[in-house]
C-alpha cells in the first residue's frame, strides 16, 4: 500500500491560518476539532480544514508544508481560494 501524506491549512471564523502535515488527515482534524493538539490551533479555536493536497512522498510533503508557511498570508489565502473560493469547511463532506 503506498502512503500517503497530506499538506493542510486550518482556519477558524477570524482566518487565522494553521499549516501542518500529516500522513491521516481525518485523524489529524479531529484531534484539531477535539482541542487534543496542545498550543496554536487549541489557543485560537482553529477547527476548520480550508484546504489539504495530497503526495505519496514524505520528504516533498515536509518541502511543501515549510514552503507555504514561508509565504506571506496573502499567497497562503489566494492558495485557499483558488480551490475553496467560499471558505468551507472541507472536513464536513467526510460524514
Amino acid at each position: 500500500m503506498v502512503k500517503q501524506y497530506y499538506v493542510y491549512i486550518m482556519t477558524n471564523k477570524s482566518r487565522t491560518l494553521y499549516v501542518g502535515m500529516t500522513n491521516d488527515l481525518q485523524r489529524r482534524v479531529y484531534q484539531h476539532k477535539q482541542k487534543l493538539v496542545e498550543g496554536f490551533t487549541q489557543k485560537y479555536n482553529i477547527t476548520m480544514l480550508a484546504y489539504y493536497e495530497v503526495t505519496n512522498e514524505v520528504h516533498a510533503a515536509l518541502a511543501r508544508e515549510n514552503q507555504i508557511k514561508a509565504w506571506r498570508r496573502s499567497k497562503k489565502i489566494a492558495l485557499i481560494e483558488s480551490v475553496n473560493p467560499q471558505w468551507k469547511d472541507l472536513s464536513t463532506e467526510w460524514g
